[in-house]
């Protein structure tokens, strides 16, 4: 049985597998096969979203499948049921599962005792579908391996989407920058775990000199918006704008996994300019998490 809980746990292989897949399924959207037949998978979503759960409701059932969202607070977790109860009684009734929510635990806690497959849609430690995605949107749009490139991180470097492109870096072969300081960077246990190429600093201009790809996510994330305030205060120079732009390599890619917010961390007119990268991205997360699925049921 597979599942998708890190990008940690993928070999090389596995992740090329799928992105060759997302390839397929994107060229053959409304006449490719329909691995998911006759099953039911549930959405069970701590946390809010757009394009989360509308690729993975639209995926699933363009594979085949039927979908059932449950809010925990509809659910009896949201009264204090343990996950691993959840988990087996979902287990017996689903195909699988697709989890969004704060803490890892709960995700690995739920596929360890469900007993089926299950998928990390997002949790504070990692964002792997997101990555997934992104790398497949870099190769189709560049048209060339990510392998060997520069991809630089701007912004806050110890959230879960770094996190997801530290384990990416370590398994295809390519150099991360992470720009951010000091104490928005990720733990060097972390780092250390994962080794790779990957270079953390606080010289913004350096991290983005001769990058393949600029890549910036929100200041403040699900969860943190007690800290909004410093967060803003402490990130406001990291930034993707017109200058940094300029110091990556005239090919180079922007990149954001939205939502964005404008005048933080990417200007309104970057944003635009790139408009067409970042809204591909946006919409080859179904083709990604398509071929993702149907990776986990073969």
């Amino acid at each position: 049985m597979k599942h998708l809980l890190s990008l940690e746990q993928l070999t090389a292989p596995d992740i090329r597998e799928i992105l060759n897949g997302a390839g397929e399924f994107k060229r053959n959207r409304g006449s490719h096969r329909r691995p998911l037949e006759g099953q039911t998978w549930a959405l069970i979503f701590t946390k809010s979203s757009t394009r989360t759960r509308v690729s993975f409701e639209v995926g699933i059932r363009e594979l085949g499948g039927g979908t059932m969202f449950l809010n925990p607070n509809d659910i009896q977790l949201g009264r204090g049921e343990p996950i691993r109860d959840t988990a087996r009684v979902l287990g017996r009734m689903i195909h699988g599962a697709v989890i969004r929510t704060y803490a890892q635990a709960d995700v690995e806690e739920f596929a360890r005792y469900s007993k089926i497959p299950t998928v990390n849609a997002l949790t504070d430690s990692e964002h792997p579908c997101q990555i997934l995605t992104d790398i497949f949107t870099f190769e189709e749009l560049r048209r060339e391996s990510i392998a060997g490139k520069v991809v630089t991180f701007v912004g806050d470097g110890a959230c879960n989407v770094p996190a997801s492109w530290i384990w990416a870096a370590t398994k295809l072969d390519f150099e991360l920058r992470i720009a951010a300081p000091k104490a928005y960077q990720p733990s060097q246990e972390l780092l250390l775990k994962a080794g790779g190429r990957v270079l953390c600093t606080e010289d913004l201009d350096a991290a983005a000199d001769g990058a393949d790809l600029l890549y910036t996510d929100v200041w403040v994330s699900m969860g943190k918006e007690s800290e909004s305030a410093q967060r803003l205060k402490d990130l406001s120079s990291y930034q993707i704008n017109e200058a940094l732009v300029k110091k990556a390599r005239p090919v180079a890619l922007v990149m954001h996994c939205l939502p964005a917010y404008r005048g933080k961390e990417i200007t309104e007119e970057i944003l635009e300019v790139h408009a067409n990268t970042i809204f591909t991205q946006a919409e080859n997360r179904l083709h990604t998490q398509k071929s993702l699925l149907a990776w986990m049921v073969q």
